[in-house]
């Protein structure tokens, strides 16, 4: 504490060069901190991206009906169970891996708005779905109101008119109205044109209490197809097929034709990049890609998945690089004035080592004046930095992301900035002769 006091007086003996000094640090700081937010909203912009584009989503449906199936052997027919529950949805999250459930139901019908209707997809969902989705939030939020609904940017053009804020407008599904409590923007555009309402209160107006659909995401993009299996394996245990339909499916993700006569499955697994695969194919060309490709979106997603976000961490390093030499230049600044201090100061120097003063604490005074030089730089670096990050986002409208491990290791460097190149001037202060010291000029 004492030399922290004797540190503050002598560097506030020259604020004007004190400051100057500071001001390398300071900028060192606010450098590293928005460029690593630079580079982390980067990062998770593409995420958003891969979760839009369905690269970690499986989709489970009721039923198990496959046009042409029959031509290829496939069991198929059950296009209307209603064996699917949210017990299900229950158990699909113990499976390793998962990361959200979203159960839901559907159904096609007019939505009113205070002077427009619009016939499109009314789904009844669990809030989950909009971050399984990746929603782009461009107003409010999906709350669990009973009666709040969300919809796309489409369906918000179509009701109330292009450039309209829909939040806290009401609408009219059936006899029932809602309050539009958020709405996005989607990549997908049959979720564009979509309004969507808490999952309980739809199952109450389609007087429907299974489900027709569950949706899930993964960890991991490259996962999706292994957790599609034991998705498979735990509805067939749960609807009590068990061993009797390993083989009998419809074409989902890792379904496969059957040659047996065995039970068909009630439900449907899809993978995201199955169904992509298979989208337009004739029923034998999808069972042909399927059957040979089983492991399509673990290679191909997890390799996608994997370069961007290398991508992403090289970014982030090289921004977080360039930003840490201007860290190295304030630090060398902090070195020379510290030099110069000691020249101007050396009969003090000599002084207190003449009146007994240990050459430790002369060291150690002048270690403490360069780390309080690269402390409040460091506290202004990070203000500043959290300043400069917002104003990126707001003029460039680039995503910053800013952790508070980011704001830890900035700091920690200032700090470690002022030991390191403060050693050098207190070690050669320390070391003076206090006679040649007393009469230096």
């Amino acid at each position: 504490m004492v030399c922290a006091q004797i540190a503050m007086r002598a560097l506030n003996r020259n604020r004007l060069r004190t400051t100057l000094t500071m001001l390398g640090v300071v900028i060192g700081v606010a450098a590293v901190i928005a460029m690593v937010a630079l580079g982390s909203g980067a990062r998770g912009s593409v995420e958003t991206s891969l979760k839009s584009a369905g690269t970690n989503i499986i989709q489970v449906s009721a039923g198990n009906f496959t046009r042409g199936g029959e031509s290829m052997n496939i069991a198929s027919g059950l296009g209307s169970a209603t064996t699917l529950t949210l017990e299900d949805a229950g158990a699909m999250r113990g499976i390793q891996g998962v990361q959200h459930v979203a159960g839901g139901v559907r159904n096609r019908t007019f939505v009113k708005s205070s002077h427009r209707q619009f016939f499109t997809q009314v789904r009844g969902v669990e809030t989950s779905l909009a971050a399984i989705h990746g929603w782009e939030w461009l107003g409010g939020s999906f709350t669990n109101g009973a009666d709040a609904a969300v919809m796309g940017r489409a369906a918000a053009r179509e009701l109330f008119g292009e450039g309209f804020d829909p939040v806290g407008e009401r609408i009219t599904i059936g006899d029932r109205t809602f309050a539009v409590s958020g709405y996005f923007r989607t990549a997908d555009p049959d979720m564009d044109e979509t309004v969507f309402i808490p999952l309980v209160t739809a199952q109450a107006m389609l007087n429907m209490p299974h489900l027709q659909t569950i949706t899930l995401s993964v960890d991991e993009a490259g996962d999706a197809s292994r957790v599609a299996e034991e998705i498979t394996t735990l509805l067939r245990d749960r609807h009590g097929r068990g061993q009797q339909a390993a083989r009998a499916s419809g074409l989902g993700g890792n379904q496969l034709p059957t040659s047996g006569a065995g039970s068909a499955d009630d439900f449907t697994v899809k993978t995201m990049a199955a169904a992509n695969v298979t989208k337009g194919l004739y029923t034998s060309v999808a069972a042909f890609a399927l059957a040979n490709m089983p492991k399509l979106d673990e290679v191909t997603l997890q390799e996608m998945s994997g370069t961007l976000n290398r991508a992403g961490s090289t970014m982030t390093a090289l921004l977080g690089s360039i930003a840490a030499i201007s860290l190295i230049v304030g630090g060398i600044g902090i070195m020379n004035i510290m030099l110069v201090s000691v020249t101007e100061r050396t009969k003090e120097i000599g002084l207190r080592l003449a009146v007994g003063a240990r050459r430790r604490d002369v060291m150690v005074q002048f270690l403490v004046e360069a780390m309080v030089m690269s402390l409040i730089g460091g506290v202004l670096g990070v203000a500043f930095g959290l300043l400069t990050a917002r104003a990126l986002t707001a003029v460039l409208e680039w995503p910053t992301e800013i952790a508070p491990a980011t704001l830890m290791t900035a700091f920690g460097i200032a700090a470690a900035i002022g030991i390191v190149f403060g050693y050098y001037p207190a070690r050669k202060a320390s070391r003076l002769d206090p006679i040649d010291s007393l009469r230096y000029e």
